[in-house]
């Protein structure tokens, strides 16, 4: 029987006339790989092109979540090499060379054909590929020399395009409507933090949340992020982020507790990522189990300092910003504050960190943190979190997520900022 006609013109036909739910405009493509081919000529000038292994900067690249390789060759053709799902990656990218390939044996030929040859050296996205997998590919492409593609890759990721900016303000729509208007009137004290957790994660979807959080770092994962009610906002936590969280179990620390209850008189921590069409925002929000007159002053004052914290932040998250410095002067008010002790984190889990990158990763550059001297650029996005812990009591603070552009930055993930008390 002869196969029907692809709808993809100049590709390979398939068995029915499936449509791609999206296809990344061929302009937005070359935009991205323009900008990875120049910062890896500027970080690895010894590489020849890049071998990008990671799915997330396979997708990044193409369009396309395949299960495979790109060779992204300074000068010449791309070539999307794909293991399963070749007719899937040929409905939803642009690129014109994606072919089938079982081992990288066959590396060489294949990128001889579509006129790409590999080089000498070549530059390998290593954050995403497995000790294993690195041992293949050395020992499949025999003589090959491998060169850094991490910061080239990073580099360019860091900085959103117009096309990608348009995706984080859905995604922290998402996020600021289930935060302030859904959650208020659904989260009671007596729930359990799973109950709570689950709320939100009923109330992401509904609006159009992907549901998956993404992170750049190999094996590093998440389940949405965590409810935490009271002192378990204090439980020590493996997960490079201040907050505490007991979570399901100890294989799957996150969510929140089905045991833990939160009880009147004490706060509930919840610091959630969105995701919408593979992008991220990344946002904490307190609530408080009563009536604002019943607050501690010791709770107010921790939270309006982390709000003060918040506020000069801003002021200098701006295009020319050193991230470093703005980490330091965060620091610095926070002792000034007295809240050196508990800020980030209390006792060996305390962090030095005020804020991270985002986008298609929950944890991408730049960091606001020491070391990060490169300066802020407009259109990178930043999630930003200070944060406090009280003894006895659990975490207060809050997070929302930025565009930087001129003048102040474009709040994303919308602009409450105060502990929200409910019955």
């Amino acid at each position: 029987m002869p196969s029907q006609a692809s709808p993809v013109s100049g590709h390979a036909s398939v068995a029915a006339p499936f449509t791609a739910i999206e296809r990344l405009p061929e302009a937005e493509l070359r935009l991205r790989q323009k900008r990875c081919r120049e910062f890896l000529a500027e970080t690895a000038p010894e590489a020849g092109g890049l071998l990008a292994l990671g799915r997330t900067n396979v997708y990044y690249l193409t369009g396309t979540l395949a299960s495979g390789l790109l060779w992204l060759p300074l000068e010449g053709q791309p070539v999307l090499l794909v293991r399963k799902g070749l007719a899937r990656a040929r409905l939803e990218s642009p690129l014109e060379r994606i072919v089938r390939f079982t081992s990288f044996k066959e590396l060489p030929a294949i990128a001889d054909d579509a006129g790409s040859p590999l080089p000498k050296t070549l530059a390998v996205d290593r954050e995403g590929c497995s000790w294993a997998m690195a041992e293949m590919l050395a020992s499949r492409l025999k003589g090959a020399a491998f060169a850094d593609g991490d910061k080239a890759i990073a580099l360019a990721r860091m900085v959103k395009t117009p096309f990608e900016q348009e995706r984080m303000r859905a995604c922290g729509a998402i996020h600021a409507r289930v935060f302030d208007e859904v959650l208020p009137s659904r989260l009671r004290p007596g729930m359990t933090e799973r109950g709570l957790a689950l709320c939100y994660v009923e109330a992401s979807m509904r609006l159009g949340s992907d549901g998956l959080s993404r992170s750049r770092a190999l094996g590093e994962e998440m389940h949405y992020g965590y409810a935490s009610c009271g002192a378990s906002g204090l439980y020590p936590t493996c997960y490079p982020g201040p907050l505490g969280c007991r979570g399901s179990h100890p294989a799957v620390p996150f969510l929140g507790s089905g045991d833990v209850v939160w009880e009147h008189g004490t706060p509930l921590a919840m610091d959630m990522g969105c995701s919408f069409a593979g992008y991220n925002t990344d946002r904490t929000q307190v609530y408080w189990a009563g009536k604002a007159s019943s607050m501690p002053d010791s709770v107010r004052r921790a939270h309006d300092a982390c709000i003060a914290i918040l506020e000069r932040a801003l002021e200098k998250l701006k295009p020319g910003a050193i991230p470093s410095e703005v980490w330091l002067e965060a620091r610095a008010q926070a002792t000034s504050l007295g809240f050196a002790e508990g800020f980030m984190g209390m006792g060996e889990d305390q962090l030095a960190f005020l804020g991270h990158g985002i986008g298609l990763s929950l944890d991408e550059r730049p960091a606001l943190a020491r070391g990060f001297a490169k300066p802020l650029e407009a259109g990178m996005c930043l999630a930003v979190e200070p944060k406090i812990s009280l003894a006895g009591i659990g975490m207060l603070g809050l997070e929302h997520t930025y565009l930087v552009r001129e003048g102040s930055p474009e709040p994303l993930t919308g602009r409450a900022r105060a502990i929200i008390c409910l019955d």
